[in-house]
């Protein structure tokens, strides 16, 4: 069994582009796999909601987009894409995570041969301020 802040508080779906796919500042285009909110790690009574993108192009084989790259099109997912979904639903998160993985990769597990990139951001008014793990 799960330890409980690793248990979604809510798994829903995200219709925040059509089909999911967005197109990021480096040029490459992401799909959106799934919005999670969960209780914060170590943090009782605080959420986090967690935006999982698809993004082939970050793989470290046959990619093109590096990490530098990517950490933009996190900057901008977090300010254009995840900070608008939570206020047009009402919600609030006391950080925002984003990742991209080049494969699907099921929340949680651990795949040695996927390329994963987060970065975690607090809320603040309209703006994402990175926050380092």
């Amino acid at each position: 069994m799960l330890p409980l802040a690793l248990l979604p508080l809510a798994l829903l779906p995200c219709a925040a582009a059509a089909g999911g796919a967005v197109t990021v500042p480096s040029g490459q285009v992401v799909t959106l796999d799934e919005v999670r909110l969960e209780a914060a790690p170590g943090q009782p009574g605080q959420t986090w909601a967690r935006f999982r993108f698809l993004a082939p192009q970050i793989a470290r084989d046959s990619g093109s987009v590096t990490h530098e790259a990517a950490a933009s099109d996190m900057d901008h997912l977090c300010g254009a894409l995840a900070l608008p979904y939570l206020a047009e639903r009402g919600m609030a998160a006391a950080r925002v995570v984003i990742s991209l993985s080049d494969r699907a990769v099921p929340f949680g597990v651990q795949d040695p041969a996927a390329t994963q990139f987060f970065e975690a951001y607090r809320p603040e008014g309209p703006a994402c301020i990175w926050e380092a793990f």
